[in-house]
């Protein structure tokens, strides 16, 4: 009964994060190192079944797109993207955008667009920014209907120091197997959709992961961290020890 009610939580929980829809775009971005600008798109279209949980990938969409700057050494070390390949592949702004939106189809209006981290918005901002053409329709719909995997999940789960965990820690996690290669923006956009619903098929997991990052929590009282790590450690509390345990504390 317990796991039933955990169960309804965290799914409310989802359920405020999807307000109805039946579908998310998983997105990643790549940007240039100084002016953050978009040189690259990876993203997975998927459909939900009514408990939120996958039921269908559609093939991933990726693009690489020119930038108006340099996109410094550290971005290229790290993703493998030069000059050279953005003008022999890459697409203008505009353009990439539009064949985002037309890999999406009719669905581009109703899914929730989901990354990991925030710095994705930054990066389609900064586009904007400079660029005079743009699909301005598109990038509203994206603006308005958005949504940081990252910050939803750190509720849940943290390391021992009370920090977010990276995309690919909160992967090995869940045991979800990873698309390689990694800082490939398509690779990190499927695994941020195989991340989503290994998220919500796996409530124990969750569950277990919740009482370990509330005992991590920064600034908790040290009554309540002793309590805590008593109950995570299977053992009961009662009244009266909470109450020696506040005592010692205000000595």
């Amino acid at each position: 009964m317990k796991k039933v009610r955990t169960l309804l939580k965290i799914m409310k929980k989802v359920e405020r994060l999807l307000k109805g829809r039946n579908c998310i775009a998983f997105v990643d971005f790549e940007g240039t190192q100084f002016s953050h600008e978009m040189i690259a798109i990876g993203a997975v279209l998927c459909t939900l079944d009514k408990k939120g949980q996958v039921k269908a990938y559609k093939e991933p969409f990726k693009m690489y797109v020119r930038a108006k700057n340099k996109i410094g050494n550290y971005v290229t070390d790290l993703t493998q993207i030069t000059e050279e390949l953005l003008k022999k592949e890459g697409k203008s702004f505009y353009d990439a955008l539009m064949a985002f939106k037309k890999y999406l189809g009719t669905k581009w209006k109703k899914c929730l667009f989901v990354t990991y981290g925030n710095h994705d918005l930054r990066i389609l901002n900064q586009s904007i920014a400079y660029n005079f053409q743009f699909p301005k329709d598109f990038c509203q719909q994206f603006q308005h209907n958005y949504a940081d995997f990252a910050a939803f999940i750190s509720e849940f789960i943290r390391d021992e120091k009370g920090n977010p965990l990276s995309l690919i820690h909160n992967c090995e996690l869940f045991g979800v197997e990873l698309m390689e290669p990694a800082h490939d923006p398509r690779s990190d956009a499927v695994n941020l959709a195989r991340l989503y619903d290994a998220f919500v098929r796996n409530v124990d997991i969750v569950k277990e992961q919740f009482k370990r990052a509330v005992l991590h929590t920064n600034h908790l009282p040290d009554p309540i961290s002793r309590v805590i790590q008593k109950l995570n450690n299977g053992e009961s509390i009662s009244p009266e020890e909470y109450d020696l345990f506040v005592k010692d504390y205000l000595k």
